[in-house]
């Protein structure tokens, strides 16, 4: 009888194995857990002394929920199952809803803690964690709402032509007998099973992460490119995989009576490269299949998907006393107070930011913004960054162009040319060595001045190429001093959160509300390194640096408050 376990992996959860300290000075476990298998109904996994470790002379114990330990054992009543292997290996299973599994975070997790001589004798403690996602999926016939959002064109067959209705279901796949073309089509996010005939397959939507998948990014980890490893088909909403068991770098593994063969998927990012730094606005996608063959009950479809983190807002005083804040929505009618940030966004997501001019009250002064950037911290200087508005036009080099949006007297505000609003779409910084995603905090700061009005100035930046390459161009070669600008900063970070699949981290769960406190505790350390940069990037010497490729334009600059 064949079985079939899914595990999708995100940047710090690991579908196999799991987090582990150890009390001793030894750097490796004496004991290893290995071949975690998330079920719908628990955590079943393989325990393995070292080599030298004479497993009777060690204690194995499960935590509680309250970290109390007890001994491993056959348990009906709180859910643990135990089976010696000859070898000293030992197959545990604890149930779900248990008295050692736990809820938390999207996740089931169970700690093992383990006593015992180590290889060198000694006396050796420690405890290991392991995780399985809550379930997302599974091997279940989709529901009608999910088959019938599925476009004709995004239709991708399931099975044969000719599979017969409770087949197909028992795919998972969506069944419709009018549709003569596809009857049976895949709906779910992941859809996977092993053919009889000794094969993975396994359909993949694009919506199997937030943003969406590039479906032409994934392929199988160790396959090299192999032809009969790359998709057998595809549709502008699905990919299918289909390899055998033996092949595209898939592993064996024994574990008692079951045969495993396993294989990972991976998901490309597009990194965009400049001088000063590398962004992207993908995903991480990370899928492990397994296949098991075995005479016991069937392994059922367990997935995960894990996604990442987004921005936000910080008034400072200069020459101009500014303010950068992020609206709630495109409306620009509510905006994130102080104690909303870390603003947490997904990737691609728009952050809608705005600056305006405080403390002033004469119609005919223009907000003019000049250069725009992003940074890993509230220091406007700090490598790397990304630029987002150059000269006051949205910077050529990112595909995702920062947008610009109109102030007019229509908006209902009583000095308009006083804001200035622009949209970004969430992206995260990326290692320029390891191309890893970072996973901090992501400001942003402007330079701004104000402007006057006259016959022979427009206080207005064009954003042709031609003008934008003229202005740096005089800026550089002039002898006459810089104008003076004012810098401000948004007032907190914008989180971007990798964030799992949709649904797999709610909000307001025990990851999000602890990056919320972690950033809470370290806001007023924010505010004061922020207050020193503001008086720091007044100097001409620093802002010319920065920004020397580039004068407000036309129109006379305020250096005054």
């Amino acid at each position: 009888m064949q079985r079939f376990l899914l595990v999708m992996l995100g940047v710090q959860l690991q579908g196999f194995g799991g987090s582990s300290s150890s009390s001793s000075s030894s750097s490796r476990p004496f004991w290893e857990a290995s071949l975690l298998s998330c079920e719908d109904t628990g955590l079943h996994f393989l325990l393995t002394p070292e080599p030298k470790v004479v497993s009777s002379k060690s204690t194995v114990r499960l935590l509680d929920p309250r970290g109390d330990p007890h001994l491993l054992k056959n348990d009906s009543t709180c859910g643990t199952w135990v089976a010696p292997n000859p070898d000293g290996s030992m197959v545990v299973k604890a149930a779900v809803g248990g008295c050692y599994v736990k809820a938390q975070g999207g996740s089931y997790r169970t700690t093992v803690q383990i006593e015992g001589p180590g290889a060198d004798g000694r006396k050796t403690s420690y405890k290991e964690e392991l995780r399985c996602p809550e379930p997302l999926l599974a091997l279940d016939k989709p529901g009608p709402s999910l088959c019938s959002g599925v476009r004709a064109a995004d239709k991708l067959l399931c099975g044969s032509g000719t599979v017969p209705q409770a087949e197909c279901e028992a795919l998972g796949c969506c069944y419709s007998p009018r549709d003569r073309l596809a009857p049976c089509y895949y709906a779910h996010k992941v859809t996977a099973h092993c053919t009889p005939d000794g094969r993975f397959s396994v359909a993949i939507s694009r919506n199997a992460t937030f943003p969406p998948l590039r479906l032409d990014s994934v392929h199988l980890v160790s396959s090299q490119g192999q032809a009969g490893c790359l998709p057998i088909s595809r549709t502008p909403m699905f990919t299918l995989f289909q390899f055998p068991l033996s092949a595209c770098g898939t592993t064996f593994k024994e574990m008692g009576s079951q045969r495993v063969y396993e294989n990972e998927l991976l998901a490309d990012r597009e990194v965009m490269i400049s001088q000063s730094g590398s962004i992207t606005r993908d995903s991480e996608f990370r899928l492990t299949v397994r296949c098991s063959y075995s005479a016991e009950d069937s392994l059922p479809l367990g997935v995960q998907v894990a996604a990442l983190p987004p921005p936000a807002a910080i008034a400072q005083r200069g020459p101009l006393t500014l303010e950068m804040r992020i609206a709630q929505d495109e409306t620009y009618t509510s905006y994130f107070a102080d104690a909303d940030y870390p603003v947490v966004k997904v990737l691609r997501e728009p952050v809608h930011l705005e600056v305006r001019l405080l403390g002033r009250e004469d119609p005919a002064l223009v907000l003019l913004l000049h250069d725009c950037w992003a940074t890993p911290s509230a220091n406007p200087l700090q490598k790397p960054d990304w630029s987002l508005l150059e000269a006051g036009c949205p910077y050529r080099g990112d595909n995702y162009q920062t947008r610009r949006v109109p102030v007019g007297a229509d908006v209902g505000l009583p000095f308009p040319s006083h804001y200035q609003r622009f949209v970004v779409s969430t992206f995260t910084f990326v290692d320029d060595a390891s191309r890893r995603m970072l996973t901090g905090p992501v400001y942003f700061h402007c330079s701004a001045s104000a402007c006057v009005p006259s016959g022979q100035e427009s206080c207005h930046l064009p954003c042709d190429a031609t003008a934008q390459w003229r202005s740096r161009r005089s800026a550089e070669g002039s002898s006459q001093p810089e104008e003076w600008w004012t810098l401000v900063t948004s007032r907190g970070p914008v989180a971007f959160f990798h964030h799992a699949a949709e649904g797999l981290i709610p909000s307001g769960s025990g990851m999000l509300q602890e990056g919320r406190m972690q950033w809470d505790d370290a806001l007023s350390l924010v505010a004061g390194v922020v207050a020193l940069l503001a008086v720091a990037t007044m100097a001409s010497v620093v802002l010319q640096r920065r920004w020397g490729r580039g004068g407000p334009g036309e129109g006379r600059a305020l250096s005054s408050a």
